[in-house]
């Protein structure tokens, strides 16, 4: 009895489609507006070495950065 039971399953009944499933846009926009907002707040135009600053240094450069940028 359980190979008529296998053969039955597999008797050409196909097997089901995968559903395809599509991403929200926020999915992809979100990541590339991080992205961009990154470049602009790194992005000074030439490479530098890194600098042993002070750690309230960096925010308080990057908050002029940003300052920068939104006005």
């Amino acid at each position: 009895m359980p190979a008529t039971a296998q053969t039955a399953a597999t008797d050409g009944d196909p097997a089901p489609a995968p559903r395809q499933r599509r991403l929200p846009w926020w999915a992809l926009t979100l990541p590339a507006a991080a992205f961009a907002l990154l470049t602009l707040l790194v992005g000074s135009g030439e490479a530098r070495a890194a600098e042993s600053a002070p750690a309230g240094s960096l925010v308080a450069q990057v908050l002029a950065r940003v300052y920068e940028v939104l006005l």
